[in-house]
């Protein structure tokens, strides 16, 4: 992944369909550039030393915390502090884009078998 290249973020999710199985589009410094289906209910997780980025493309995200949800729709971001246990939902399928250190597991602190092998595209 060069920075020479553009990224057709519409084409590149054309390549998958699967939901929760983040793909790695670009890098930028050491940070991970991913696409993201997100239909249903994911797990219980935090990062205990990460910010997380969340950036809805299409479709209505909502992210719930122990004490409050934030809903985002198209065009809008949310950035989940480090430490704060999550849990993203979506009742129709959201394309969104996540920015986070490189290596970041996204089922954090949880594990299981929604634990994604990220694929780069």
């Amino acid at each position: 992944m060069t920075g020479d290249a553009v990224v057709d973020l519409a084409s590149k999710f054309e390549l998958f369909a699967e939901h929760w199985s983040p793909k790695l589009v670009a890098q930028l410094n050491d940070y991970d550039v991913k696409l993201v289906r997100i239909l249903g209910e994911f797990v219980w997780h935090s990062h205990d030393d990460t910010d997380e980025l969340f950036l809805v493309l299409s479709g209505e995200l909502t992210i719930q915390m122990r004490d409050r949800d934030v809903v985002l729709g198209p065009g809008q971001l949310y950035v989940m502090p480090r430490g704060v246990e999550h849990c993203p939902r979506a009742d129709v399928e959201v394309k969104a884009l996540l920015l986070e250190p490189h290596g970041v597991v996204n089922t954090g602190n949880a594990g299981g078998a929604l634990t994604a092998n990220v694929e780069a595209i």
